[in-house]
């Protein structure tokens, strides 16, 4: 059994609850889902068994009643989940939201050990966090962080910050648990979380799930890297709906999310070609159906100039929920072969900035090569 906590119960924690419930009941296919049916640890046993949120609509609200919002045809089988209140620190500025969080009644520290009273109970095997992105401070040393969590520095630190380090408190205690790191703040790119991570019995995977456009941009660039052409510029950007892209009209935000895309160029190509990849917009029609543009210009045989254009309409949170699905269960499989810190050979494929810092993104195929054969699985395509 895989025990999931989602922090942050919004469109994709909601898509991913409800489909995994569908999903486990029979009522569809996982589509989606990378190693659906290969992994060891079937998806029938994952369970969630708790979520928080930091909207006041829906904290103390039963699980099924919040997913409704974001699905109508929602399982019943999420009734009974109620919906905790998390921390915010400013997650939600700038946001149509009232925010209500364990920092408006407590300090930080005190909301820690609050967190991990909860889980104790709760018992969670992987934290899932997919709160809202945020824009966020680098920690230098191991002292900086805890010195800000002991003076209450509600400035330098963010929510997901603190989430992961009360998991880590956490995982010391009960001998092991595992982190999902599905947004664009760094942690399994920060060597001061990765250092904590290994400590503390704790996995991370991380950070930003790879999803939509830019796992297929990586795959265009690749496959442009390997019949040597040369890419003069790259152009990709998306517009959608929902309320992430609305935070991401917050320009420190979309500084931290255009970071884990852009990774990817010079990564893959081995120079930086110029490039403009970033979401660029809210347009709130869209809803959670984000559409994408691509642009990518470059040189063949002879100097002959082409260009590739691709254009999509792709529903938003889905393609992460999917891949939601896979990473708590290959959390648990971390954990039990107590491969504390992070993991590149899962995150090389799953994320849009694959931590550790010091390892790249890499053609998504090899990637995919790589999490099979970590995870035991016979590679499909060496």
């Amino acid at each position: 059994m895989v025990r999931v906590v989602i922090l942050g119960q919004g469109f994709v924690a909601s898509i991913f609850a409800s489909g995994l419930e569908k999903v486990k009941a029979g009522k569809m296919e996982p589509y989606g889902v990378p190693m659906a049916d290969e992994l060891p640890i079937k998806i029938r046993e994952v369970e969630i068994v708790g979520s928080y949120d930091v909207d006041a609509s829906k904290v103390g609200k039963d699980l099924y009643d919040v997913v409704r919002r974001y699905d109508p045809e929602a399982p019943e089988s999420l009734k009974g989940i109620t919906v905790r209140k998390g921390i915010h620190l400013r997650s939600l500025r700038n946001l149509p939201i009232k925010a209500t969080g364990l920092d408006d009644e407590m300090t930080l520290k005190e909301a820690v050990e609050h967190l991990i009273g909860e889980w104790k109970e709760l018992k969670p095997d992987v934290f899932v966090n997919v709160c809202t992105t945020e824009a966020f401070h680098m920690f230098q040393s191991r002292e900086e962080l805890e010195k800000a969590i002991e003076e209450d520095d509600r400035e330098k630190l963010t929510a997901t910050q603190v989430y992961v380090y009360a998991a880590a408190k956490y995982a010391k205690e009960v001998g092991g648990a595992a982190f999902v790191n599905a947004i664009p703040t760094l942690i399994a790119n920060s060597p001061v979380f990765v250092e904590l991570a290994k400590e503390s019995n704790l996995v991370v995977f991380g950070d930003d799930g790879a999803t939509g456009a830019t796992p297929l941009t990586a795959d265009v660039l690749s496959h442009l890297a390997q019949r040597n052409r040369y890419v003069l510029d790259v152009a990709q950007f998306n517009i959608g709906g929902n309320n992430d892209f609305l935070a991401l009209t917050d320009k420190e935000r979309n500084k931290s999310k255009e970071f884990t895309k852009s990774s990817i160029v010079k990564d893959l190509l081995g120079y930086d070609a110029p490039h403009y990849i970033k979401p660029t917009g809210f347009l709130e029609p869209l809803s959670d159906k984000k559409f994408i543009a691509m642009h990518i210009e470059y040189v063949s045989f002879n100097g002959a100039h082409d260009e590739l254009v691709i254009t999509g309409r792709i529903n938003d949170s889905p393609a992460l929920a999917g891949l939601l699905v896979d990473l708590v269960r290959l959390g648990k499989m971390a954990v039990e072969k107590k491969e504390f810190g992070t993991v590149y050979d899962v995150n090389a494929f799953y994320m849009k900035n694959p931590g550790p810092n010091e390892r790249p993104n890499i053609p998504r195929i090899i990637a995919h090569e790589k999490a099979r054969m970590w995870a035991g699985l016979e590679p499909k395509w060496l």
